[in-house]
């Protein structure tokens, strides 16, 4: 069984299409909307759209903590209801839907599959060239302070086999942002699993805001230097 998890604050504008656009591209799998007390509404939107489905689950926590909480969340939700396979994904179109299936057909030989951007046949949409910039110089940075053989170890949108989160032990790692992404890559590469990229083509979210900050690009940068101490 496979479960994707979708960290929302503030989608409302986004998450009934994004629901209905995997379900169609994925019938198979189920989905987690793991939700921060959304203002906006988006709880109640995937509440309505959960009468006409039993695929999709509502996990509602009291306020915003941030990616990685939602994500731990998500995954110890997951674990508990026996998935096998957990897919973390962005719920604004960022991700592709269409690319979930590239994933999920590749985990199938692999204990990780990572969609990645910056492998041939992957890339960025509607990105500035600061954002650019500034992704792929973490990615750079990342890859070579912690001597790592992958191209997109801030990227968000990975499929885990439950054995390798099991083993990694998610209730340790103490990133609050994007660095979660990078600290999950490293000890699952540690442990000896097996981690392959696969490409992806990432789109700047047309609605909604962006949660990007300067806050989670200093984190991930500190973060890789606490990790290499480990």
């Amino acid at each position: 069984m496979t479960l994707v998890i979708l960290p929302t604050y503030n989608e409302a504008d986004n998450i009934e299409k994004m629901l209905r656009e995997i379900l169609r591209e994925n019938p198979t799998v189920d989905i987690l909307v793991v939700d921060d007390n959304s203002p906006d509404g988006t709880a109640k939107i995937v509440q309505a759209f959960q009468k006409g489905s039993s695929k999709i689950h509502l996990l509602n926590r009291p306020r915003k903590e941030g990616l990685a909480a939602a994500y731990i969340a998500g995954f110890s939700w997951g674990l508990s209801h026996n998935y096998q396979v957990l897919v973390e994904m962005d719920a604004d179109f960022s991700h592709s839907p269409k690319d979930l299936t590239k994933l999920l057909e590749k985990i199938e030989e692999s204990d990780v599959v990572v969609g990645c951007r910056y492998v041939t046949g992957g890339g960025t949409v509607g990105w500035s060239r600061l954002r650019e910039f500034i992704s792929r110089g973490g990615n750079i940075y990342a890859k070579t302070f912690l001597r790592l053989p992958y191209s997109d170890l801030t990227g968000g949108f990975t499929a885990w086999r439950r054995e390798v989160l099991e083993k990694i032990d998610i209730s340790t790692i103490r990133s609050k942002g994007y660095a979660f992404q990078v600290e999950l890559k490293y000890h699952a590469h540690h442990k000896g699993f097996k981690m392959i990229e696969v490409p992806i083509h990432f789109r700047n979210r047309q609605m909604g805001k962006s949660k990007m900050s300067g806050q989670i690009v200093w984190e991930a940068a500190f973060r890789v230097l606490q990790l290499r101490r480990v």
